[in-house]
């Protein structure tokens, strides 16, 4: 898809990719320098909220038992 910057700098961002990305009217974009390209990243209005649950099911479980470990093993117990 392509778009053109306005002469104030505005960019349109399509339909299919706002709906997509959950892009709404008060999203902050991050914009990247990646070599020759830009690469745009919504950020969402919670980003603790957006992460949660995002990894494998149970991981941080496993997590701490594993840090629980580690804390018996470093304090000789």
């Amino acid at each position: 898809m392509r778009t053109k910057v306005t002469k104030r700098g505005q960019v349109s961002v399509p339909s299919e990719i706002r709906k997509k990305l959950g892009i709404g009217p008060d999203t902050s974009l991050e914009w990247v320098i990646d070599g020759n390209a830009a690469r745009v990243f919504p950020i969402p209005a919670d980003p603790i909220k957006a992460f949660r649950g995002s990894g494998p099911k149970g991981q941080v479980r496993r997590l701490l038992k594993e840090r629980q470990r580690e804390r018996v093993r470093e304090n000789g117990r």
